[in-house]
């Protein structure tokens, strides 16, 4: 849940929406403001870019020590990184603005990871993106947190959609990078829901870049194999402008970028695509390096035809067995170059897919590969940087710079060349890049001045008749008796802004009313989820609202029917929840989909609730010797019940250890246990998390048996379940009161 704004900020805000499809990007000439570049491909238009350098060089103009996965973002004087921040109990993300002359600190921004699988080692993968005309920064943490950032590094507003989405947030710690388009801000991540939106799918989530306020959720695949971190790009292909990566299912997906309707499909591969596409004309060339549907090969490259709609089969051509992990291609005229995950660099002719020439650079390979000047830049993971001028015949190395040995024994390999594993930025005659140890610059001293603009995107008007109708804000989570402006906005068949509607409004399964376009939600409408419904010009649209509990509130499942859920409650779905009657007395039972998804946290809103306790009762079988981790979640902390283990834990962000504090605790098997937790935030900002359990029917301790006081606390976060079970928990009882 959002901060509330006033409605005429928000009415503002939607006014820029408008406007911003006539004149939708404009990049200046010496501008890196997203992970792929001004043109969202890996290239520059820039030209004398540096040839070589080494570390005691003219060429080489600073080390700054912040190292990371990310790729370092450039815009104006400021460079921007996303990296860890910290050590073990202290342990943050984030954003960095350093001057671009010097590597000098400007400021940063620390956010918390939470309720996430990814290990401290293998946060920040993801790239800030900057809106160029605002200068405002967008980050994606490795615990679904998206927060936006002004120019001087000032929190506008965040979005937490590890809780809102129940965003799965995988031990890899793969993590896609925000992508702007006009006045949207893009995302994609493995994420649930509610209703029909409650399973596990890969999904795209718009929000407007001024409010934070979920203007689509777009689903264009099925049920993934895993997180991606392939980069999004948008092309304009037989007259339509389309949004397309590769996501987790397995495959690459193209949609309407303003809408989010998905146009085509092209799927290949039995786990997630991780590498970016290139495109030219028509044709969409990808890659993957995984286990392929249609071969016993592993890693694909492949070009296929980018003006079809539906699900696309027909490939131009395709190369399998050479495993392209990570690493994005580029595009030089006709050849096409590519680096696998062993290292070497592949040149393909663009029309047939014949392979001219290959290069070694190391062993291993994740940094995509970054073209201007005619020349390649990319870095390795044995900690080699490459500048190379790739001809007909071969690949000419320029350079080939060996980093110092790294320190860092979180993100990097300690006593081995600092590793390499994001992309470069070209900016104004200099080159950046980031190791896991240090943020380095090279070029001259004084930055080039570079005049005009890499990209002048602009969107013809729309073309009526209207095919596609667009309510905004399209996700809500609201307490009774809160309001919220709504907008009906029209699309034409190609995706573009037609004009705003005022349609007529309907309710499904939710109390309130829809006056002058503005949603009131009843003031008795307590656990609701339902539709707001716009029809207007023969086409309707929807929100999706759901009616949050205000703290304080009971839950006993009694008056739910055998299957039913309760409304709105995320992530139960992914989980199979279901009410049934277990010893004459109605309850919450999971029983796992998979043991892929066994692993489920559940979020009950609202998402910025703080200072409360929440209990109740838990219970799990023993099958072959396995019992489930069940416990209970407040302001992003877990109180759980470890069966297998026989542990009581409290754990602010699960794979760092540091941070959990536990004690042995016998919970037997079908038996019934109740888990309190209170969470407080102290004068001072810390945050006290406490905790204890017992078995039903006996007294409550009167100490609390586990306490966290965490100097990086959360201060707000939705009540929830957490539960980790291979064959089934059970839940009851529920109580959250304010403290």
């Amino acid at each position: 849940m959002l901060k509330k704004i006033s409605i005429v900020a928000l009415l503002v805000s939607i006014g820029l929406v408008a406007q911003a499809q006539q004149d939708i990007q404009q990049i200046s000439l010496g501008d890196w403001p997203e992970l792929r570049g001004p043109h969202r491909d890996g290239t520059s238009s820039e030209t004398e870019l540096p040839d070589s350098w080494s570390l005691d060089g003219d060429q080489f103009l600073w080390r700054a020590p912040f190292g990371g996965r990310s790729t370092p973002i450039v815009v104006g004087d400021r460079v921007y990184v996303q990296n860890p921040a910290g050590r073990g109990p202290n342990l943050q993300e984030r954003v960095m603005a350093l001057n671009a002359d010097t590597g000098d600190v400007v400021w940063e921004y620390r956010f918390n990871v939470f309720q996430s699988d990814v290990p401290p080692h293998r946060i920040s993968w993801a790239s800030p993106a900057v809106d160029t005309q605002s200068g405002n920064i967008y980050a994606l943490g490795g615990g679904a947190l998206l927060v936006a950032l002004d120019k001087n590094g000032a929190l506008l507003w965040k979005r937490s959609i590890g809780e809102e989405f129940a965003a799965f947030t995988t031990h890899g710690g793969r993590t896609a990078s925000p992508l702007i388009d006009g006045n949207l801000v893009i995302i994609s991540a493995a994420v649930s829901n509610w209703g029909e939106h409650g399973m596990r799918r890969i999904r795209y989530i718009a929000l407007n870049k001024h409010t934070g306020h979920i203007v689509y959720v777009a689903q264009p695949g099925g049920r993934p194999y895993d997180t991606s971190y392939s980069p999004m790009t948008i092309r304009t292909i037989n007259g339509m402008r389309l949004l397309i990566s590769g996501l987790g299912n397995g495959g690459v997906h193209a949609i309407k970028p303003q809408t989010g309707e998905t146009v085509w499909s092209f799927s290949v591969a039995k786990r997630a695509v991780n590498t970016g596409v290139v495109i030219k004309g028509n044709t969409v060339f990808m890659s993957h390096g995984d286990e392929n549907f249609d071969t016993v090969e592993m890693g694909l490259i492949a070009a296929f035809d980018g003006s079809e709609s539906g699900t696309i089969s027909t490939r131009k051509w395709s190369t399998t067995g050479v495993k392209f992990r990570t690493s994005s291609p580029v595009l030089d005229g006709d050849r096409l170059y590519q680096i696998d995950g062993g290292g070497t660099l592949h040149s393909f002719d663009t029309e047939t897919g014949q392979e001219y020439w290959t290069q070694r650079l190391g062993n291993a390979q994740q940094a995509p590969l970054v073209m201007g000047d005619g020349k390649l830049y990319a870095g390795t993971n044995g900690g080699s940087f490459f500048i190379i001028r790739p001809h007909a015949d071969r690949a000419e190395v320029l350079s080939q710079v060996t980093l110092p040995l790294s320190t860092n024994s979180c993100c990097g390999s300690e006593g081995t060349p600092e590793q390499i594993v994001s992309g470069a930025a070209i900016s104004n005659g200099r080159v950046f890049f980031v190791s896991s140890d240090a943020v380095y610059a090279i070029g001259p001293k004084v930055a080039k001045t570079t005049k005009g603009l890499a990209v002048n995107e602009k969107v013809s008007p729309g073309e009526d008749p209207p095919t596609y109708l667009q309510v905004t804000p399209t996700e809500l989570t609201l307490l009774p008796g809160e309001q919220v402006e709504l907008r009906a906005r029209l699309f034409d068949k190609h995706g573009r802004f037609l004009r705003e509607s005022t349609p007529v409004w309907t309710l499904e399964g939710l109390k309130g009313t829809v006056t002058n376009q503005t949603f009131t939600a009843g003031t008795d409408a307590i656990g609701q989820a339902g539709l707001i419904k716009a029809t207007a010009e023969g086409l309707t649209g929807s929100a999706r609202a759901r009616i949050s509990r205000p703290l304080s509130w009971t839950e006993t499942f009694e008056n739910y029917e055998e299957g039913e859920t309760p409304p709105g409650w995320a992530n139960m779905g992914a989980g199979q929840f279901a009410v049934t009657t277990l010893d004459g007395e109605k309850v919450l039972h999971e029983k796992p989909v998979s043991t892929l998804f066994k692993r489920i946290r559940v979020f009950t809103g609202p998402f910025n609730a703080s200072n409360y306790t929440m209990k109740a009762d838990i219970r799990a079988p023993t099958r072959r010797r396995q019992m489930a981790d069940v416990g209970i979640v407040a302001q992003t902390y877990t109180l759980a019940l470890y069966g297998t283990t026989q542990q009581l834990k409290i754990e602010p962000w699960e794979p760092e250890t540091e941070r959990t504090v536990k004690q042995p605790y016998a919970w037997e098997a079908d038996t019934w246990h109740r888990v309190k937790l209170r969470v407080q935030t102290q004068s001072d900002g810390q945050v006290l998390a406490q905790g204890k359990a017992w078995a039903v029917g006996q007294a409550e301790p009167s100490e609390w048996m586990l306490e966290r006081l965490d100097p990086v606390g959360s201060h707000e976060g939705s009540p929830g379940f957490f539960i980790d079970a291979e064959f089934g928990a059970y839940i009851d009882n529920v109580q959250v009161t304010t403290n």
